[in-house]
Parts: C-alpha cells; sequence; structure tokens
C-alpha cells in the first residue's frame, strides 16, 4: 500500500504489519486531478502545484497533520492505474484499505457551508459525491 506523508508529501510503500496510521480521502474525480506518475516525480508534481487536484492533496494532508496523522492514502496519487495488476489489486483492496483508516475525508467540493444560513445543509445532498457508485 502506497501512502503519501503528511509532512513531505512523497510517497512510501508498506506492507502487511508496517502500514502505519493513515487518514483516506472519499473524493469524485474531477478535472486537474493529478496521478501516480506526476505525483512520484517532485519537481514534476511541483509544476502541476497551482492544479486543484494538487491543492485539494495539499489540504487533506494539513487536515491530517493536524490530527497527528502523518499518512494519507488519495487513490488518484496512490494507486498507479498504468499498471493493471495494481489497479486490480487496488480494486480488491479498497473495502479494506477504508475499514482500516484510522478516519476518512469526504471531499465535497461542490457544496459550501454558509453558517448564517439555517437552510443551507438542505442542499447537502445534491453534492455530487452522493451519487458516486458507493459511498461511506
Amino acid at each position: 500500500m502506497r501512502l503519501i506523508n503528511t509532512a513531505t508529501h512523497n510517497l512510501g510503500e508498506f506492507i502487511g504489519r508496517q502500514v502505519p496510521e493513515y487518514a483516506i480521502l472519499s473524493h469524485t474525480w474531477r478535472e486537474e486531478e493529478l496521478t501516480f506518475r506526476i505525483w512520484e516525480d517532485r519537481r514534476t508534481r511541483l509544476s502541476y502545484a497551482q492544479k486543484k487536484g494538487y491543492i485539494k492533496i495539499q489540504k487533506v494532508c494539513r487536515i491530517a497533520a493536524r490530527r497527528l496523522l502523518k499518512y494519507v492514502w488519495v487513490d488518484t496519487i496512490c494507486i498507479n492505474k498504468e499498471s493493471s495488476a495494481e489497479l486490480s489489486e487496488a480494486i480488491n483492496s479498497m473495502f479494506a484499505w477504508y475499514r482500516e483508516a484510522r478516519v476518512c475525508f469526504a471531499w465535497i467540493d461542490d457544496f459550501e457551508f454558509n453558517a448564517s444560513d439555517p437552510h443551507n445543509l438542505d442542499s447537502l445532498g445534491d453534492a455530487r459525491w452522493f451519487t458516486r457508485g458507493w459511498t461511506l
């Protein structure tokens, strides 16, 4: 299992009992998502720093670090989808990875909370995240 270090943003690989506590990100794919290939090379990764996918990863790392978690799992980055064997293994392991995460963060980018509007939460169910193939 690959995980993103919340401090360095570098990828680490962990096997079996060596897997540390981690947060996991549940999100819907959008434009400007980054991939494993982009993320694994620091210089290439930094050239995408203004893209929405990069900003999403950066923010989830910050949130996880505030909860004293050193690692995050995000499917777009932690799975090399160019490898059919790895993709297949990831699909078969996904349920366990979600179950074993210390915390799961849902990234709902098409809803903006407004504390001054008591009815604001009524539209949360319209967010794209709730229409995905499976949710938490």
